[in-house]
């Protein structure tokens, strides 16, 4: 069962929802390749769509950048069940943190456009970190109960951890620097013999 509800309205019908998709995925490739000033008409054209569509279902920039970081955010979230269903729950765990890193790099991209938009009254953040601190506990839980995990480190000190590691290793070139980190974090949660 997915953390959160889904991104989109459940009333698209399939061929609208599929092409809001592709305007997403698009999306997140060409901001990631020219930066958030990237034209909206690339944009459409790499989704296969026209720029009507793409204005349909994001009338404005801001729109779009909000809509790619939720999606972001749902993505991460709702990627726990099936780690835990493929994995053994530290793997799970270890497995989730990396796609931790690739959803802090892609919000380290858009940190200024998102910063706009909170300004400008809008709150793209939402609740991404009750969401993510779900997604951590779900996760923490799944191995406290295998018995791989200490008992005495909270989600809340997990969900701390990695928000520091991403502050301070943000952006692909520190991603190894990142990884290295992580590694520690997970290896000091490992339950003592």
């Amino acid at each position: 069962m997915p953390l959160l509800a889904p991104v989109i309205a459940t009333t698209l019908r399939a061929d609208a929802r599929r092409n809001r998709d592709k305007v997403l995925a698009a999306a997140v490739r060409v901001f990631a390749e020219e930066g958030l000033d990237a034209h909206l008409e690339r944009i459409a054209k790499e989704a296969g769509v026209g720029s009507a569509t793409l204005y349909r279902n994001f009338p404005t920039r801001e729109a779009l950048i909000e809509a790619v970081y939720r999606n972001e955010v749902a993505q991460l979230c709702d990627a726990v069940p099936d780690l835990l269903d493929e994995k053994p729950p530290h793997e799970a765990l270890r497995a989730w943190t990396r796609l931790f890193l690739d959803y802090v790099t892609a919000k380290f991209g858009m940190a200024d456009a998102l910063r706009a938009i909170a300004a400008a009254g809008s709150n793209p953040y939402g609740h991404s970190r009750e969401m993510i601190q779900a997604a951590i506990t779900t996760l923490m839980d799944a191995c406290a109960a295998a018995g791989t995990i200490r008992a005495d480190i909270s989600p809340t000190d997990m969900g701390a951890a990695l928000e520091g590691i991403a502050l301070t290793s943000a952006g692909p070139e520190h991603r190894e620097r990142a990884e290295r980190l992580l590694d520690l974090t997970l290896d000091g949660l490992k339950a003592r013999s």
